[in-house]
């Protein structure tokens, strides 16, 4: 439960400018994980977010990249928790996630900042990966499978 709320997070923190625990716990919530402000922010910490200035004077969350080792960590678990299948159309690949995991996991492959990778777009299952060039295709598939099977990082 803690690594889907975990991925949960990450999944929300990039797509709305969240301010506050509560604001996170409220997302939370709305999604289906019955969280209090104290489990929010242990995860804060764990996930180690901190805030940022956006525009209008407000704050939001994001990962902290410092800690690039220690992320990627939680990254490949998620990567790892997620994955169910993946396949490719030449430049295009498609990974298969449990279901309503695909958004997370496509955070978590554009997290990786993998050269190969253009872009990830996730629907609830689905993630549609551009890939440079065909070739490149094929490291990226072999990256996930080490990270998948091994759980060997990048």
């Amino acid at each position: 439960m803690k690594v889907s709320r975990h991925a949960k997070i990450i999944e929300l923190i990039s797509q709305y400018d969240i301010e506050t625990q509560e604001e996170l716990a409220e997302y939370l919530n709305n999604a289906g994980f019955k969280v209090t402000q104290a489990t929010v922010s242990r995860d804060i910490r764990d996930l180690k977010l901190t805030k940022i200035s956006v525009s209008g004077g407000r704050q939001k969350y994001v990962i902290h990249r410092q800690e690039e080792p220690e992320m990627n960590e939680k990254y490949i678990r998620v990567l790892r928790d997620g994955y169910v299948s993946m396949d490719m159309a030449q430049n295009i690949l498609v990974i298969k996630t449990v279901s309503g995991m695909a958004m997370a996991v496509a955070a978590a492959v554009d997290a990786m900042k993998w050269h190969e990778v253009v872009g990830c777009i996730a629907g609830d299952d689905t993630i549609m990966c551009a890939i440079r060039t065909s070739e490149e295709t094929s490291v990226v598939m072999e990256k996930i499978r080490r990270i998948v099977s091994k759980g060997v990082q990048e």
